[in-house]
């Protein structure tokens, strides 16, 4: 189905202002999708399907903020890959986690992938080229400074889009053993109920993602 492009409003937000483009699409037009909210920068993908030897966007991270990478994973169904949190109940969210000192974006996303949910057998596919940022609430905050022990606002976060290519006997929420386990279920969830089933802090990110990486869904190919 061909996208009907909008109207150009100004996103104002816990991250950066800028002007951006609404785009709508006859499936996220539920009641509870409110697709008239997503804002979403011109030319916000790159489909590196088709740039194979691109690099993730190096920009500097937002002063303050962790960085971090977000992974929006689908199946063959369509549907994306989310998890319930062990720390925060009644919250799910896509797989993410921190990027290390001079480690790429998209080898991070390999391997937090792997380490969260047992997964190798994911393709990267796109990427959100900048950052996107979310603050933490006070409560938050405090919490992940004295797990952290440093005092970071939030996250500044690199979102890249996989396809998962394996068997679901390979997801396994004890990860790959390296690191304590996060979440206690999974489900595949379509984007209204991933943005439905997210903290609140986090829901703005998650919005543009979906929005940003949907036109993609369909031109996907899958290798089992």
């Amino acid at each position: 189905m061909a996208l009907l492009l909008c109207r150009f409003i100004v996103f104002n937000s816990s991250f950066r202002r800028h002007q951006l483009q609404v785009l709508a699409h006859p499936t996220l037009s539920s009641p509870n999708y409110p697709t008239n909210s997503i804002k979403l920068r011109p030319k916000q993908v790159l489909d590196l399907s088709r740039a194979s030897n691109s690099s993730s966007s190096m920009e500097a991270a937002p002063e303050g903020y962790r960085r971090n990478v977000g992974i929006c994973l689908i199946n063959p169904s369509k549907k994306i890959f989310t998890a319930s949190r062990l720390d925060i109940p009644d919250s799910w969210q896509m797989p993410q986690g921190g990027i290390d000192e001079n480690e790429d974006p998209r080898d991070a996303v390999i391997r937090e992938l792997r380490e969260e949910t047992g997964v190798t057998s994911a393709e990267v596919i796109a990427e959100v080229p900048y950052w996107l940022t979310y603050d933490f609430p006070p409560d938050v905050r405090e919490k992940l400074k004295h797990q952290w022990g440093s005092d970071w606002k939030g996250q500044a976060q690199k979102w890249f889009l996989l396809i998962f290519n394996g068997k679901e006997e390979e997801i396994n929420l004890l990860g790959d053993g390296t690191e304590k386990p996060e979440f206690g279920e999974w489900s595949w969830m379509s984007p209204e109920q991933v943005v439905d089933h997210a903290v609140d802090f986090k829901k703005p990110v998650y919005k543009e993602v979906l929005t940003a990486f949907f036109p993609l869904f369909n031109k996907m190919k899958y290798h089992r």
